[in-house]
């Protein structure tokens, strides 16, 4: 019997559910496995193994050497099938790999001779696991194989689980033990509740601040060693940080560093996987726990006060710490509260001393509120070599149980570094803000005008195949995918059975039973998934964005410039011949040159082009791109000058135009949902239908009056009464004028009213407004069309 994957289900006590602290039952681990990668693990005579495919289609290859080096898949209660060529093939794929080879050849596993058992080699469904028992001692290698997936294929590696029962898990000790060190410490301390230590860093090393167990604070302060030389304290000033910064607290990327109040950087914040912390409040002193009626409470002031007394720190009365992974929040009245932190087991933040530091680290004893989720918990801080390589990195999960993922550079980031220092995370990614030599209004023009190429490879790609492929999306979607074509793309809208939208994309029909859904999130691709499983249909969900990456190019010259990059073969329409909406299937320059799929589609507003392309293809691709768009005028373009161009074409971005709770209508494109010509039950028509026949608001365009340009969620009013808030605004440089989309009271969204746009308390000052049509620029869509006479 298979290992239950308890980690789906979200940990529940006394009624409050907490998807981000998952349990496994004692003794149980869990390995993810990347797909096209390998992971290795030790075994121990009696152990059961699982094997899940997420999924579905992935094949895994496994092989088990026993200690003296031999490999026999009977240990395992298996049936080889030969040598590991999958487990070869994935570990010579890069130089990480190639190492890992060589130390197993070293200890004598000669992957040559491994007896590989391959499974899920007919195909699986998703959540199919496999299960063996080792006979004896030995060490495990277990690979999800396979390559690049082309552009018009649909074969992407996706992750698998292996999670190890111990048939001698040990005593259970309550709690997780810290994980491995991501290299080797020069310092490694546990901290347990109502300690604090310090520790000496240099400058250029690394600090890593880990909450074992989650939901655990850390107080932390860092003193410069040159300042305590002389006599001196310069230790992080809190207001003088977020006065610099601009922000509450730093985070990875340009405003990263923590200051001290004679404006000397002191620490950088390099790798965060939790994102919320505070910056306002003390480390928890004595007096807090007095006035709580807790007198004598242990408390982090006065351990950081005992602890800094070797190097002479004068004792303070309470810590203007920063305190790591504690939940401040602002209410509506400006009191300052706290809840139970974001933090789950294993989150860190990692930090990079620029100059020598006495460091002090705790972790906070406090039980008497929410502060560390009413169970006080272990802290551990690692110290490494300033030689390390720690990539920047703001944490993202798909779910609040995924496993955190680093942030990822696109396959077309370094291409657009040459342009800019400018970065900002955007879904797990890092995208340019701006070019250095450009500037968002010189962007915004190039692409008005001439051409512009953008990075938008974070958007999701999910590869839906099967029988039943259609039927499921015909089942999600908005639009009538039935009446798609292949080489066909259509943009809809995708919703819960309340009508609030999940997502908005593209659908491209690559087969008779072959899609392609491009959206914005993660949680559109596993609601297809979901629904597939839930209606039993014959369809496959797996995720290709890590296996397709896409630039954008915009403008009036878009087609000029791509005629001469990308070859087609007969079978195909050329780029001259691609209507709207079409894509096809080519090559960069010639029939030898890397794969591509080129579709005629945009977030701008002109005419325009989406090329997607493998990652190892990417630099390929863009220089192909600049060479031929550089002399026209091709210019790099970012997102605050996408912003811009997406706001003046009315085109609708989750989270501002859009929620789960806005239906298609209220977002402004009841365009996808085609109430009258699509026949087929949908999810969410049935309370679409219903808000159509009574609607209540409507997305506008507004012109402002004045140049002050609305913030989103500014309220609307008529007289004292809000009516409606803006969801973007802009000032345009094409119209002149500031113009903002907005969501109003279908009582007075009829163009032509006049509103005011509330700020400060929304009373104070008004901006006045009049409600226009929208979209505010090309409405008929003409130059997107390529009509430019």
């Amino acid at each position: 019997m298979g290992i239950k994957p308890a980690f789906e289900t979200p940990y529940e006590r006394a009624g409050v559910i907490t998807p981000g602290l998952t349990v496994l039952p004692h003794g149980v681990e869990r390995h993810p496995v990347p797909g096209g990668g390998s992971r290795a693990v030790k075994i121990d005579r009696g152990d059961e193994f699982s094997i899940l495919d997420r999924e579905g289609l992935q094949p895994v290859e496994l092989v088990f050497f026993a200690p003296d080096g031999t490999s026999d898949a009977g240990r395992i209660g298996a049936k080889g099938s030969g040598e590991a060529s999958g487990i070869k093939a994935a570990l010579s794929a890069d130089a990480s790999g190639a190492k890992v080879l060589r130390a197993l050849d070293a200890a004598g596993f000669d992957l040559a001779r491994g007896d590989a058992v391959r499974v899920f080699d007919g195909g699986s469904r998703a959540g199919d696991m496999a299960t063996f028992q080792a006979a004896s001692d030995g060490l495990l290698i277990v690979c999800a194989p396979g390559g690049p997936m082309l552009p018009e294929a649909q074969d992407a590696p996706t992750e698998v689980v292996l999670y190890v029962r111990r048939a001698e898990p040990g005593e259970g000790k309550g709690g997780l033990a810290p994980p491995d060190p991501l290299a080797d410490p020069l310092t490694d301390i546990n901290l347990q509740p109502g300690e604090a230590k310090s520790y000496t860093v240099k400058a250029g090393q690394f600090i890593q601040i880990l909450d074992i167990q989650g939901r655990e604070c850390s107080d932390f302060q860092a003193l410069s060693q040159r300042a305590l030389d002389a006599g001196l304290e310069r230790d992080i000033d809190p207001t003088t940080t977020r006065s610099l910064m601009g922000t509450l607290y730093p985070a990875p990327g340009i405003f990263s560093k923590y200051f001290s109040v004679d404006h000397e950087p002191l620490v950088e914040i390099v790798q965060d996987t939790c994102g919320r912390h505070d910056t306002f409040g003390l480390a928890c002193t004595a007096r807090y726990y007095e006035d709580m009626g807790y007198p004598g409470h242990v408390n982090c002031s006065d351990n950081i006060n005992a602890d800094l007394a070797q190097y002479d720190v004068r004792p303070r009365g309470g810590w203007p710490a920063i305190n790591f992974f504690f939940n401040t929040m602002l209410d509506d009245t400006n009191a300052i509260g706290m809840d139970d932190p974001w933090s789950r087991p294993g989150d860190y933040v990692m930090l990079r001393a620029l100059t020598d530091l006495v460091c002090v680290s705790s972790a906070c004893p406090c039980d008497i509120d929410p502060a560390n989720g009413w169970n006080p918990t272990d802290i551990q801080v690692r110290v490494y070599g300033e030689n390390e390589d720690f990539k920047r990195s703001i944490g993202w999960r798909k779910t609040p149980e995924s496993d955190v993922e680093e942030t990822k550079k696109t396959g077309f980031h370094d291409c657009f570094a040459r342009h800019t220092r400018d970065f900002a995370e955007y879904n797990g990614y890092w995208l340019p803000n701006q070019m250095t030599n450009h500037g968002a209004i010189a962007e915004y023009w190039a692409c008005r005008e001439k051409a512009a190429i953008m990075d938008l490879s974070p958007l999701r790609k999910y590869e839906v195949t099967g029988p039943d492929a259609e039927a499921l999306l015909q089942l999600c979607v908005t639009r009538n995918i039935a009446k798609l074509s292949v080489g066909q793309v259509v943009y809809t809208a995708m919703c819960y059975e309340h009508g609030g939208m999940i997502d908005d994309g593209t659908v491209f029909r690559l087969g008779d039973t072959n899609f392609r859904w491009v959206g914005g999130n993660d949680e559109s691709g596993l609601w297809l998934r979901k629904q597939a499983e839930k209606n039993g249909m014959n369809a496959w969900v797996r995720s290709s964005t890590d296996q397709l990456h896409n630039v954008a190019v915009q403008g009036p010259l878009s087609r000029d410039i791509l005629n001469e990059v990308i070859w087609t073969p007969p079978t195909q329409p050329t780029i001259g011949e691609l209507p709207w909406f079409r894509f096809t299937v080519g090559r960069v320059g010639d029939f030898h040159g890397p794969a591509c799929v080129v579709s005629r589609t945009g977030y701008s507003g002109e005419l325009g082009y989406e090329v997607f392309c493998h990652p190892k293809d990417a630099e390929a691709v863009f220089d192909a791109i600049w060479a031929a768009g550089e002399p026209k005028g091709l210019v790099p373009l970012g997102l605050t000058a996408l912003n811009i161009l997406r706001i003046e074409a009315g085109l609708v971005f989750a989270g501002y135009e859009f929620c789960d709770q806005t239906n298609p209508f209220e977002a402004g494109i009841g365009f996808t949902v085609p109430l009258k010509s699509k026949n087929d039950d949908f999810i969410g028509r049935a309370a679409i239908e219903e808000r159509k026949a009574h609607p209540q608001r409507k997305l506008v365009g507004l012109d402002i009056e004045s140049g002050v340009v609305p913030a989103t969620g500014d309220c609307i009013r008529i007289g004292k009464a809000q009516v409606g808030e803006i969801t973007s605004a802009v000032k345009s440089p094409i119209l002149g004028k500031v113009i903002a989309l907005a969501r109003m009271d279908v009582t007075h969204a009829e163009p032509g009213t006049s509103v005011e746009v509330g700020q400060l308390d929304g009373q104070q000052k008004r901006l006045k407004a009049s409600v226009v049509a929208f979209p505010h620029f090309d409405p008929t869509k003409e130059r997107v069309k390529g009509n430019y006479a």
